[in-house]
């Protein structure tokens, strides 16, 4: 009861978390500041993800080598199914000036954010933003087009989406997709045998974390308890998480 009267009355950017949050965003200019997406604006907030680590440029930091590689490969269109707000939509329009994105997001609340997001970056003619996706809207998507680049993060569905025998052109596609066995069990070791003879696949697990990701050091901070700095470098994963990078054996 205390605590509830305590957030009524103190204005959220003195609460701890929402101190860590105005103290990010005010040292970073509201811009991702390292990684592939290094010099990104950044919204406001986050939908249904850390947002602190983005604009740390620590988020799903695993991943950058597989993003590196993507980029390098010059896809014609990136596919981002599970957009959110745009870290990865946004960011892959940057860094693929000749690419179309689409952005696949199931939650309309994001769509304004995403939208946002790609005109502060001066990338929205390229990114289309649309609603769940289908196999039958990626069948449309892929046939017509020779270099597509996959990324994936949908809470289990992806048993669904990603499969070969429903989409031939994911065959020649190079896929970066969350996997999520604590939901669908078994998930990873079906995409496995459903890619392996078509792809080079690796499979990567999350890494901890540390406070020294986070860089500043104030008065405020040297009185907080720890556990309010490991929040927020957390990325609030519920298990530990791992990606599946399947790259195709003939680019």
């Amino acid at each position: 009861m205390l605590a509830s009267y305590l957030r009524k009355i103190i204005p959220e950017r003195f609460r701890p978390i929402g101190y860590l949050t105005h103290l990010t965003q005010k040292r970073s200019f509201n811009s991702v500041m390292n990684g592939p997406f290094a010099g990104m604006r950044y919204a406001r907030k986050s939908q249904g993800s850390a947002y602190i680590p983005k604009l740390l440029g620590i988020y799903e930091r695993e991943l950058v080598s597989c993003i590196e590689s993507l980029i390098a490969n010059s896809p014609s269109m990136v596919v981002d199914v599970g957009a959110a707000e745009g870290y990865y939509a946004v960011g892959m329009a940057r860094r693929l000036p000749n690419a179309k994105v689409v952005a696949f997001e199931m939650e309309l609340s994001a769509h304004d954010t995403l939208r946002e997001m790609s005109e502060s970056n001066g990338v929205a003619e390229r990114v289309s933003i649309r609603g769940k996706c289908e196999t039958s809207d990626l069948f449309k998507l892929l046939q017509d087009e020779d270099s597509v680049a996959v990324i994936c993060d949908v809470e289990g569905y992806e048993k669904q989406l990603l499969d070969p025998s429903v989409v031939p052109q994911l065959i020649h596609s190079t896929i970066l997709v969350e996997l999520h066995d604590f939901l669908v069990p078994d998930i990873t070791q079906t995409l496995i045998d459903r890619f392996n003879t078509t792809h080079k696949i690796s499979h990567i697990w999350q890494e901890p974390r540390s406070t020294e990701d986070f860089p500043w050091r104030t008065m405020a901070t040297s009185l907080l308890p720890q556990s309010y700095l490991d929040w927020a470098v957390s990325e609030w994963r519920p298990v530990k998480m791992s990606w599946l990078w399947m790259e195709p054996k003939k680019l």
